[in-house]
């Protein structure tokens, strides 16, 4: 615990912690930005921005080791880590729904793709705005105790919002694969040209890591001011930064440019081998045959 009477936290802000999470997150903030912009996939710029958000966040805390009752210093460390995973959520429901076009079963949808995105990026914008709201209130170093708590309130509000958007999403998102894949082991004698699954697995890993820092988001709030999560700092390290890092690396793969369009024309990195397999099978065919014994799927439109 802190002595000094002026700090802001409720212990002393670790420089060491806080400095490698920051190194950690502005080389993951490279990889990203040099990856969008040599694929120019656009719906990953949430990603970006909420690395941007967790490095700036990490700095703030280093600086408030040595400056422990500098306001500007709590208000950007408090905002910017609250709101960073909110971001790499928006990107999460972008992907989901130009994998859902790009498998070509829109019907195993249980929400049109149209509207899946809008939908969950709507609910993405409204968990912003009221944790966004909720921290002005609670960095208010000069506002009252019953306005900080208001501020506690409203954030916990939006967390918990927050996790009812993710969990009914991991619930279209789960329904979406079991019938898309029964679909396609349905689909006899047809070669695949965009393998949309193994996104869905890394799209599963990255939702588990931002629900769990979530979870421990409520817990934090849920348990007050004296709780244990607040009055120490090695759970926000292991619980938030850490999993948000883990996130952030796991999302390197997404960067896919025109998911939609190459699912289509093959433009896959092992398309190459899975089209030379088909020609060749489609050649020792034709020899026997008219009609090719393998169908590529690369021209089926979206249900």
């Amino acid at each position: 615990m802190v002595d000094h009477e002026s700090s802001l936290y409720p212990y002393s802000p670790s420089k060491p912690a806080a400095i490698f999470s920051m190194v950690i997150f502005l080389i993951l903030l490279l990889i990203h930005f040099v990856k969008l912009s040599k694929t120019k996939t656009w719906f990953a710029v949430p990603l970006v921005i909420g690395a941007v958000f967790e490095s700036l966040g990490y700095a703030a805390r280093a600086y408030g080791h040595s400056h422990p009752s500098s306001k500007n210093a709590y208000i950007v460390q408090t905002m910017l880590i609250l709101l960073a995973p909110i971001l790499f959520a928006a990107t999460i429901y972008m992907f989901m729904g130009r994998l859902v076009l790009a498998s070509g079963h829109t019907k195993a949808s249980i929400i049109r793709p149209t509207w899946l995105t809008k939908i969950f990026l709507g609910g993405d914008i409204l968990c912003f705005l009221v944790q966004a709201a909720g921290a002005s209130f609670l960095v208010k170093t000069d506002a009252s105790q019953s306005t900080k708590n208001l501020g506690k309130y409203i954030i916990l509000a939006g967390l918990v919002i927050q996790l009812i958007v993710f969990g009914f999403f991991l619930v279209v998102a789960a329904i979406f694969h079991l019938r898309a894949g029964k679909a396609e082991r349905l689909e006899i004698g047809t070669v695949k040209m965009f393998n949309w699954q193994k996104y869905m697995v890394t799209l599963y890993i990255v939702s588990g890591l931002v629900t769990v820092r979530n979870i421990f988001r409520v817990a934090e709030y849920v348990t007050g001011d004296q709780g244990y999560l607040l009055t120490h700092e090695w759970p926000i390290y292991i619980f938030d930064a850490l999993l948000m890092a883990a996130a952030l690396a796991s999302c390197t793969s997404w960067y896919v440019g025109d998911i939609v369009q190459k699912a289509f024309n093959g433009d896959e990195e092992d398309s190459g081998v899975t089209a030379i397999a088909m020609f060749a099978l489609n050649i020792a065919t034709a020899m026997g045959k008219n009609t090719p014994l393998i169908q590529t799927t690369t021209s089926r439109k979206p249900e």
